[in-house]
């Protein structure tokens, strides 16, 4: 099936206001995959409106017959989610596997968001007087604007349309530039489906300028922003002026921590395939790996064997394991990453440096890393590439406090079969989800965010349908009993 790939803007698919035009390249091989369009704040306007003319009618639709839409995308997604895989893959990429899963996600998340609403209930509130009733409704927010990151970009976005589709939302999306494609892709699902024009539109341009319309327009009730931690606080400081809401899933520094309890040759199979997942570029990527001191010798033997072998290669080759980073920029960012740490002490154990099997396309070896100090940035840095920091622990009251310290609060992961040493670590370690035993803290029926600056507010879960709706109390007073 060919497809579309243009802005869709009141139900039509157009080219960027201005002319302006952004060459797509494949970070495997730096080649133009397609030229895209690229446009400034006029279309974000546009889309806007579109979104607000169409807000009466959709928010008025039953929670019924918006599910309908959305499990019909679901179903078109299911039917071509090999195609769509390879896309996403191509602009990203990832391994196919995993753009594929994705796909599967973002069906999921559709189907999830079409049930949840229809139990999303109101309640009633005894009242004081006998004459008096008290009631809470759920009111759509109104118009929802998503500004989304290029390393998942299905899932990012689907989390959020989803969910503001489902309450009774329209939405204007903005998707990262070097991953357009998938986003269109997602809105193709819905306009197959049957969607009102407007309900949906997707905009491609200046970063900077699309944001500002948004904040700028008072219409424009609610931005989900998945992103790094520096666009969320300028977010914040510009939403102060239309008090618009926000929904911020920012950055993270995960730490990892490894119990000698524990089987290692399986933790450290799992720790590898973990770290690399999107080479790296995962906001809740497993980070400062803390290992018993009894066993860091025995998982550093494992991880770095098993690093030694992984295939580097185009996301599209089944074969692969590890796919490019997103740009040049990214890949330099690591690179200073390890340099500087290394400068500073820091132990390359395997990678360190772009592979000399692959001189086109945005490759960085997998790394592992030990000799870590808290003064080096790949301690108290967000990496975003495949890079394992490995560091020695002794007692859990050590690790627990050196995991916290960070700013950072988005997860925690760690492996141990103590129950009791579960639970302190659940209950101590300061992050909005703490996995145990456990690698991929993801799912569209739970609730996913972080604390302090790792973000505000959550995606997913009921608590993810709660973003996009207003409490409204209503009193009912002069009733004779």
């Amino acid at each position: 099936m060919a497809y579309t790939y243009k802005q869709l803007i009141n139900g039509e698919w157009v080219d960027a206001g201005n002319g302006g035009t952004w060459d797509l390249i494949n970070p495997a091989t730096e080649e133009v995959i397609s030229i895209m369009p690229f446009g400034n704040g006029g279309d974000a306007r546009s889309a806007i409106d579109a979104a607000a003319a169409a807000f009466p009618a959709w928010s008025k639709k039953t929670a019924y017959e918006r599910a309908e839409v959305l499990h019909r995308a679901a179903a078109w997604i299911r039917q071509r989610i090999d195609e769509l895989g390879a896309i996403t893959s191509e602009e990203c990429g990832k391994p196919l596997r995993e753009s594929t899963a994705e796909w599967n996600t973002g069906a999921n998340l559709y189907e999830w968001y079409a049930e949840d609403i229809k139990r999303t209930y109101g309640r009633t509130i005894p009242a004081r007087k006998a004459d008096r009733r008290i009631m809470v409704v759920n009111h759509p927010v109104g118009v929802v604007g998503t500004i989304s990151a290029w390393n998942f970009p299905v899932y990012n976005i689907a989390r959020s349309w989803a969910a503001a589709l489902a309450a009774g939302c329209t939405v204007v999306g903005r998707p990262s530039e070097y991953t357009p494609r998938s986003a269109m892709l997602l809105a193709t699902a819905l306009v197959e489906a049957g969607i009102p024009r407007g309900v949906i539109n997707v905009i491609n341009g200046d970063a900077a300028e699309m944001g500002q319309v948004m904040l700028d327009d008072p219409r424009l009730r609610h931005i989900s922003f998945t992103g790094s931690t520096r666009v969320g606080k300028l977010l914040m400081d510009g939403a102060s002026r239309t008090v618009t809401r926000l929904s911020l899933e920012l950055g993270g520094n995960a730490p990892v921590i490894i119990c000698p309890d524990v089987d290692v040759p399986a933790v450290a199979q799992q720790a590898v395939a973990f770290k690399i997942r999107n080479a790296g570029q995962v906001c809740i990527a497993p980070q400062r790996f803390f290992v018993h001191d009894s066993i860091v010798e025995e998982f550093l033997d494992h991880v770095t064997r098993i690093t030694r072998d992984l295939k580097i290669g185009s996301g599209l080759q089944p074969t692969t394991d590890i796919g490019p980073l997103i740009n040049a920029n990214q890949r330099t960012r690591v690179e200073r990453i390890v340099s500087e740490s290394v400068a500073k002490g820091a132990q390359v154990l395997v990678g360190g440096a772009r592979p000399d099997s692959h001189p086109r396309g945005y490759f960085y070896q997998p790394t592992v890393i030990t000799n870590i100090s808290p003064s080096m940035p790949i301690y108290g840095e967000e990496i975003f590439g495949p890079i394992m920091p490995v560091m020695r622990f002794n007692s859990l009251d050590e690790v627990i406090a050196e995991a916290n310290d960070t700013e950072y609060g988005l997860v925690a992961y760690a492996q141990t079969n103590d129950y009791r040493t579960t639970v302190r670590l659940y209950e101590e370690l300061e992050y909005g989800m703490i996995a145990i035993n456990d690698w991929l803290p993801s799912t569209p029926e739970a609730p996913f965010g972080g604390m302090k600056i790792s973000g505000v507010g959550r995606v997913c879960g009921h608590e993810g349908l709660e973003e996009f709706l207003e409490p409204k109390t209503v009193y009912l007073g002069g009733i004779n009993p």
